[in-house]
């Protein structure tokens, strides 16, 4: 108990300046991201052995995407993509940022125009709680890239939710102050959570809270009553699938206990609530993609089509759906459209704030590209890519695979590999992807010198992210 009101002192003392009054229409905004969470595991969309209730009803007030995606088959690419508008490879992350510098494949860009320090700009006051993921030490971490507030963890994985360790490091932080909390990591995020709206009702000023959960990324540990619960509720389910289930019947209660917060302190109908995923679910653990292909780390669809879902009461019509093509980087200019922010000339994304609306926006005329570089046996320090014009989609699923080209709108399980048939189209996407990598290039991704040494050789290292 006085741990948490000392906690909760520090975060009103941090948050207490606020220099701009509310402007005008200028909303909240509590963005929602969980980890490894698979487009079959939630009952909204049509998982059917899991329940959901609080991410069903969220869905019901507002807008559910189809066709939406993440920025990369892992987890620090595509929080890059999110937090600065960008390609992850323009973003400096091609790959996961680890602990040991060896076994790790980004460097965030310190010319990266970040969304929270856009968003301050306007007089919002920003927060992240949870999971951060883009770095480990300063000047990469949430309060120097524009959090006034962060609670959470800077790492990748947690090795045990419930000691929050990762390689026997504490990254569990309250702004830059470590701090080694008691309890479930998915009970304390959202907690925290709940205490960073406690300091914002009557204010003037408009938030941004940046809610990243670790769940329901492995190891996969929900605490023994959820388990029961779910045995209970599915005679017959695997003990894998009902650990994995249990874990999101968690989160979803924890999103839950957050979103009923927001109402109770008279928010809600200020404030636009986006939820995703940061890639597909992993297969290896129970996670479920619907009838896509594939799964986390994969470029087919299962590895990185994920739920999106939006709502704002009175501006996005509730119980609608979309089928429009977009990524998390799409999320940086929409968050910034509703907010009254310009961006810059450097982001990729573009705002689907019209479609949100219910207004129509015409699908926009762009090549989209997805990659990863990773290390380790099967990629060894390379990356490989996918790049989609309209329903065409080549990819190759590994750097040492040949690439593979789909038709999406008449294959969409990508079974029908069409690389020798359509050589036009082919030839016409390895234009746009040379000229993407050129763009790429000039980009480092690796910091001028580690910030982290490590007495482990690369080959002893868990490659689980």
């Amino acid at each position: 108990m006085i741990r948490k009101t000392i906690a909760l002192l520090l975060l009103l003392i941090c948050v207490a300046p606020l220099t701009q009054a509310r402007k005008g229409d200028a909303p909240n905004v509590l963005f929602i991201m969980v980890d490894d969470l698979g487009y079959g595991d939630l009952s909204a969309y049509g998982g059917q052995d899991v329940r959901t209730p609080h991410l069903d009803a969220l869905a019901a007030a507002g807008k559910r995407f189809t066709n939406f995606y993440a920025n990369a088959p892992v987890c620090s690419p595509s929080r890059a993509a999110l937090l600065t508008g960008q390609y992850p490879d323009l973003a400096g992350v091609p790959g996961v940022i680890r602990t040991h510098p060896e076994n790790s494949w980004g460097w965030l860009s310190p010319r990266a125009e970040m969304l929270p320090k856009r968003l301050k700009e306007a007089g919002y006051q920003t927060a992240i709680v949870g999971k951060w993921h883009l770095g480990l030490a300063a000047p990469d971490t949430p309060n120097d890239r524009g959090f006034d507030h962060f609670h959470g963890f800077l790492g990748d994985m947690m090795d045990d939710y419930y000691h929050h360790r990762r390689h026997d490091r504490n990254y569990m932080r309250l702004n830059r102050q470590t701090i080694d909390p008691e309890g479930h990591a998915t009970d304390l995020f959202t907690r925290w959570a709940i205490d960073y709206l406690e300091t914002r009702q009557g204010s003037p000023a408009p938030f941004f809270l940046y809610l990243a959960y670790n769940a329901p990324h492995d190891p996969i540990q929900p605490p023994d009553e959820w388990i029961s619960r779910v045995k209970a509720r599915e005679p017959g389910i695997s003990e894998k699938r009902a650990r994995l289930v249990a874990l999101i019947e968690q989160m979803d209660d924890g999103i839950g206990q957050v979103l009923t917060a927001l109402r109770a302190k008279g928010l809600d109908r200020d404030t636009l609530v986006i939820f995703t995923s940061d890639n597909g679910g992993l297969l290896s653990v129970g996670g479920t993609n619907g009838n896509l292909r594939g799964g986390k780390q994969d470029l087919y669809e299962g590895g990185i089509r994920v739920p999106l879902i939006a709502a704002w009461p009175g501006r996005i019509p509730a119980g609608s759906q979309s089928e429009r093509i977009a990524l998390h980087m799409d999320l940086y200019a929409t968050i910034c459209d509703a907010a009254g922010v310009r961006t810059g000339s450097a982001i990729d994304g573009q705002s689907i704030l019209p479609t949100l609306r219910g207004e129509n926006q015409p699908e926009a005329a762009r090549d989209l590209f997805w990659m990863r570089r990773e290390g380790g046996t099967k990629y060894r320090g390379q990356d490989y890519y996918a790049v989609r014009r309209g329903p065409w989609k080549m990819l190759h699923n590994s750097p040492f695979e040949p690439l593979q080209l789909f038709n999406l709108a008449s294959d969409p399980r990508e079974q029908r590999d069409l690389f020798s048939s359509e050589p036009k189209i082919a030839q016409e996407l390895t234009v746009a992807l040379q000229l993407h990598l050129q763009r790429a290039g000039a980009v480092p991704w690796q910091p001028p010198q580690p910030t982290h040494s490590s007495t482990r050789k690369p080959s002893t290292i868990r490659r689980k992210k």
